[in-house]
């Protein structure tokens, strides 16, 4: 997979429409075996990274590789607004690494951290903007024994809690920089929410909140974080000294 952005496409049939609320979308039956997946419209990513961050909680995350298909419910966000943010990526401008931030929405920006760590990153805004949205925390619906061969961890809300978790339990690297999450046909799929959605015993989602971004030492106190509240999976909150974030 090329570092650089990839070409916009148009919108695949059954895509949520432009401006929709994520978590409003109703919860559909989860897809069938064989099923053209159905997934997010680029135009409902084509806003600012603090407008969709929020929305995207609910939202489905998958990854189908050989091994099998992982899946995974948002439960915890961060938004980064690019050039305009100190702590993004971007904020210093287009580098050969964080290229695709750069190009149209609806493309994962991932990146390599700590020598050790993927994190994965939705693209957001029109073609230059460079924001972006940090997928910190996830619940898995799908694929719950091979998460946990990759992940070795006795506790099943561990299995994405975090970023670097959630990218070992999807097996996101570097590889799936600049992936098409709004095309069907890709291996890395960004979908609305389903029946697999809700919380545990079947609960509906529980209500957003908000606060400071995790492990940064600039921009401290924009509440640019969004997560469900109450919900396991969300990773604890430490605000280290870490690099910035897209």
């Amino acid at each position: 997979m090329s570092a650089g952005p990839a070409a916009g496409g148009a919108v695949a049939d059954g895509a949520v429409a432009d401006g929709q609320l994520a978590a409003a979308v109703p919860a559909g039956p989860a897809p069938a075996a064989g099923a053209v997946p159905r997934v997010l419209a680029r135009e409902f990513l084509d806003r600012p990274a603090t407008e969709v961050a929020p929305e995207l909680l609910g939202c489905v995350l998958e990854h189908a590789t050989p091994e099998g298909l992982v899946a995974v419910v948002l439960t915890e966000v961060e938004a980064y607004a690019g050039e305009a943010d100190p702590a993004s990526h971007a904020y210093r401008g287009k580098t050969r690494r964080n290229a695709v931030m750069f190009g149209p929405p609806g493309h994962a920006y991932v990146y390599f951290t700590y020598g050790m760590h993927f994190c994965v990153n939705v693209v957001c805004g029109p073609a230059g903007v460079a924001t972006a949205v940090l997928l910190r925390a996830g619940r898995v619906i799908e694929g719950e024994e091979l998460a946990a061969a990759r992940r070795h961890v006795p506790r099943i809300r561990d299995l994405a809690r975090g970023p670097a978790r959630l990218c070992q339990a999807l097996a996101i690297d570097r590889a799936l920089d600049g992936a098409d999450l709004c095309d069907p046909a890709s291996s890395l799929r960004l979908r609305p929410p389903d029946s697999r959605s809700l919380g545990p015993n079947g609960a509906p989602l529980g209500p957003v909140s908000a606060g400071p971004r995790v492990g940064i030492t600039v921009a401290t106190d924009i509440p640019w974080r969004f997560w469900l509240t109450g919900d396991p999976s969300v990773s604890v909150y430490r605000p280290g000294k870490l690099r910035g974030r897209p």
